[in-house]
């Protein structure tokens, strides 16, 4: 084949990890308040800082007073597996599935919550029949699949009179599309993603009827502590108000208040979801202009924003290794190489802590990587 020449110019930033995810433009440790640190998260200035993060995930995500926010421990799993341990069991469940995240809810829900869910799933790449869904149990579903590329398009396909809980999985959508959050009653995300934050911590979000849900119905299974949010029959509001149930992290809470305070000063939500839209067709851009490369999620309308997930023509497994690691060498792009549980292929994330030039930037060195790979595998053959 031709041969390409090595690009000139690389990403400023080639951080194109899919979690934890890129700083926000200008992040630097140095630029975190540090007063809280080696202070109790009990004390008044801990507390107050906890309330201020909990603030402004509210104001940024435009949620109504009626939705509670809990920082929790255990990243997104945690959260959603707290929601999923206190909450199911009332009555049916139904399990969406379309990548390996959605598939470890239905793990959780069939092996060890024992509740034989109605299990609705696709292939990687394709989104379920939404159609099927039946309301009358408690949903479960990934807003946006990470590891395939594949979202639900909006809300529309939840009913406002629906009997059961909405579960959304939410990690790789908030703070990246616009959430009608009263079509949901629980969702869950971490830092790690769209606002590039540290990992560990988790996000849970409440409506109204989940917290009914909590305060008048009680698992058959034992809870662990962290699990707990009901205190004498009623919901621990202490939680949602930034007393978290276990001690957290005071330098992951300053480095999240930096990264929603970033993305205040760009607009809110409807800024940082414009720059992850930017750099996601920016992507579309470079796919639409080769041959070899293709995404994975066929129909733009249920396409990822975020984590993008990439077809690469002939590629197997030990293709896309080598592809990632000759980029990785250069400095070029980090970690782009697909899950390990997807076909093969790449992750490009397109968040909004991603710069639309690094996105551009990216598309002759997957050019050169990808011209590398088949020269020197040829080679070997």
């Amino acid at each position: 084949m031709t041969e390409v020449t090595k690009p000139g110019v690389k990403p400023v930033r080639p951080q194109f990890s899919s979690g934890p995810c890129a700083k926000p433009p200008g992040y630097s440790p140095e630029k975190l308040a540090t007063e809280v640190l080696g202070r109790s998260h009990r004390s008044k200035l801990g507390k107050t800082r906890l309330a201020y993060c909990i603030d402004l995930m509210r104001e940024l995500l435009n949620l109504p007073e009626t939705h509670r926010i809990g920082i929790v421990p255990g990243s997104d799993t945690g959260a959603f597996e707290m929601a999923m341990w206190t909450m199911l069991g009332a009555r049916p469940v139904t399990t969406l599935a379309w990548e390996s995240f959605g598939e470890g809810w239905v793990t959780d829900a069939v092996k060890q919550l024992k509740l034989d869910p109605t299990i609705v799933r696709a292939d990687y790449g394709q989104l379920p029949d939404l159609t099927q869904v039946d309301f009358a149990s408690d949903v479960l579903f990934t807003w946006n699949g990470t590891t395939s590329g594949v979202r639900v398009p909006n809300a529309d396909w939840i009913p406002a009179d629906r009997e059961g809980l909405t579960f959304a999985d939410a990690t790789s959508a908030v703070f990246a599309y616009d959430i009608d959050w009263s079509k949901i009653d629980v969702a869950t995300f971490s830092w790690q993603k769209v606002l590039g934050g540290e990992g560990g911590h988790g996000v849970l979000i409440l409506g109204p009827r989940a917290v009914e849900r909590l305060e008048s119905y009680t698992p058959a299974w034992p809870l662990p502590k962290v699990f707990r949010l009901i205190a004498k029959g009623k919901l621990a509001e202490g939680v949602f108000k930034g007393e978290t149930i276990n001690t957290p992290s005071m330098l992951a809470v300053e480095d999240a208040i930096f990264a929603l305070e970033w993305g205040k000063s760009i607009g809110g939500a409807a800024g940082l979801i414009k720059r992850s839209d930017a750099n996601a067709a920016a992507l579309d851009k470079i796919v639409e202009e080769r041959d070899w490369l293709g995404h994975l999620a066929a129909d733009p309308a249920s396409r990822s924003r975020t984590s993008v997930c990439l077809t690469v023509e002939g590629a197997d497994e030990a293709f896309i290794k080598k592809m990632a690691s000759l980029l990785e060498a250069e400095h070029a792009a980090y970690d782009i190489a697909g899950y390990r549980d997807a076909p093969a292929g790449l992750r490009i994330w397109c968040g909004a802590t991603v710069d639309t030039t690094d996105v551009i930037a990216l598309g002759p060195w997957l050019d050169w990587a990808y011209a590398e790979t088949k020269a020197t595998l040829a080679t070997a053959a």
